[in-house]
């Protein structure tokens, strides 16, 4: 496809030449002079067509201006679908039309908007279709102000404007883990640190690592993809996400929004562990937690076990007092109880209810078992009368008095087949002999008359010049009579 903006080849180039003013009947632009006519003019003029004059003006920019750097301010800014950015670099007084190509625009760290102040490197060429020059751009920078720095700006705003970094959308993380992913590379210092104290503080937590690349080119969609994966994961608590310390190129994987939007969309609790405890990233903001160290993020990912174990065992003491304590107001309730005019004595009393219910009790199990007696022997009569009328037992016998039945009825049924067999065989021969096709077969012939209405039986029913037909033991034949005997 070609872009408003590509240069195109080289045209031939006429050689410049201070052009004659231009009189009525004069020569016209390319004739040759001669004789007179070439003392009158003293020299040819040259004439360009636009296309070779903005080619011969594009030579001279690109020539001369092979690289320049230009300050101003940005309008118009335009990113189209293709990459490629169309803007307008100006100041109090002049204006310049700029572009920067998708292969330069996608190494820049931020987004460049209207009104921003910048310092452009590039080459200055011509737009041949318009005749506009422009500014060929391979380089960005803000002004007074990082290029890492203002991308980080504009997505921590842009990211807090879409809620992102609420308070309300930070959950807690649990007490004790079952399953603690990490999200970090297997080559830094970062994970054996996260190892060591969590094999100290808790020897028995699952760990489940995704290795993913932390710097560099392409990093940043590696820690998205990572982060999207180990929350696939059946059972993981809690994510730790982080690297080791560097400088804010070797962490600017964790500024960048793949990272941001994967950490929001986690299933699970994210901590955050990048860099020391000066070092602030995007991912910091996102996080439901943020760690100054990776270590840290060990530390409060999990309690020490022993430090739980004493929490566990100063609750159950404090427990243990409390109810001693209330079991001795309950017993002193009711000794004053017992001391009471009304109620004295009344242990014998319910010593005595206690007997008259054991009574009681013999009494009504001895029914309950007579009672049981009785039923059991009236069940197994009624279980001795069902098995005399045991519908199996019915049900066998007339399956067998059905295979003899049907023994007898297909042995009946094949005599009776025999039988018609041989019956229809006899016919059939019978049928056979007495066939006028067996005759016809012999080598004899039935004559008809000319309509096929009757056999002709004496030669003098026909007469010379008749036709008759003659069918034969295969076949018809259609005769006239020549003669009669």
């Amino acid at each position: 496809m070609t872009l408003p903006f590509d240069e195109p080849a080289d045209a031939a180039e006429s050689p410049a030449s201070e052009p004659v003013e231009a009189r009525e009947g004069g020569p016209q632009p390319g004739a040759p002079l001669s004789g007179s006519r070439a003392g009158k003019f003293a020299r040819a003029r040259t004439v360009y067509t636009v296309t070779e004059l903005n080619t011969h003006i594009r030579d001279l920019l690109e020539t001369t201006f092979i690289e320049v750097w230009v300050e101003g301010e940005v309008s118009n800014f335009r990113a189209w679908n293709t990459g490629h950015l169309y803007f307008t670099l100006k100041d109090s007084s002049s204006q310049l039309k700029a572009v920067m190509f998708r292969s330069d625009a996608r190494h820049l760290k931020f987004k460049p908007e209207d009104g921003l102040h910048l310092v452009a490197r590039g080459r200055l060429s011509v737009y041949e279709p318009k005749g506009e020059y422009q500014l060929v751009c391979a380089h960005l920078e803000p002004k007074g102000l990082g290029a890492l720095q203002l991308a980080f700006e504009q997505l921590k705003k842009r990211l807090q404007a879409e809620g992102l970094f609420d308070a309300a959308r930070k959950r807690p993380l649990p007490v004790l883990p079952r399953k603690i992913g990490i999200v970090t590379s297997l080559d830094g210092a970062a994970i054996r640190d996260i190892i060591k104290i969590l094999r100290r503080r808790y020897p028995n937590a699952h760990v489940v690592i995704r290795p993913t690349r932390v710097q560099g080119e392409g990093a940043a969609e590696d820690v998205a993809r990572g982060l999207r994966m180990i929350g696939r994961v059946r059972g993981v608590d809690v994510v730790i996400v982080g690297r080791g310390g560097g400088s804010i190129e070797d962490l600017w994987a964790f500024n960048e929004e793949p990272v941001a939007r994967a950490i929001a969309a986690s299933p699970v609790p994210v901590i955050s562990a990048v860099g020391h405890e000066t070092d602030v990233t995007i991912a910091d903001f996102v996080a439901d937690l943020r760690a100054s160290t990776p270590s840290a993020a060990a530390e409060l990912v999990v309690s020490r076990k022993d430090d739980f174990c004493g929490d566990i065992d100063r609750l159950a003491e404090r427990l243990r007092g409390v109810m001693q304590a209330k079991v001795g107001r309950l017993r002193g309730r009711v000794h004053d109880f017992l001391r009471r005019p009304a109620v004295s004595g009344w242990p014998a009393r319910l010593a005595m209810r206690g007997r008259h219910v054991a009574e009681l009790s013999h009494d009504l199990h001895r029914a309950g078992r007579g009672v049981t007696a009785r039923r059991l022997r009236r069940y197994q009569t009624l279980r001795l009368r069902l098995e005399a009328h045991d519908m199996r037992r019915t049900l066998a016998q007339i399956r067998n008095r059905l295979v003899g039945g049907r023994g007898l009825l297909q042995s009946a049924m094949t005599k009776r087949y025999h039988l018609a067999d041989a019956r229809f065989k006899a016919g059939a021969a019978r049928l056979d002999s007495l066939s006028p096709l067996a005759v016809l077969a012999r080598g004899y012939a039935v004559c008809w008359n000319g309509d096929r209405t009757a056999i002709v039986r004496d030669a003098g029913n026909v007469s010379s010049g008749d036709r008759v037909r003659v069918t034969l033991h295969r076949g018809e034949l259609d005769c006239e009579v020549k003669d009669r005997n």
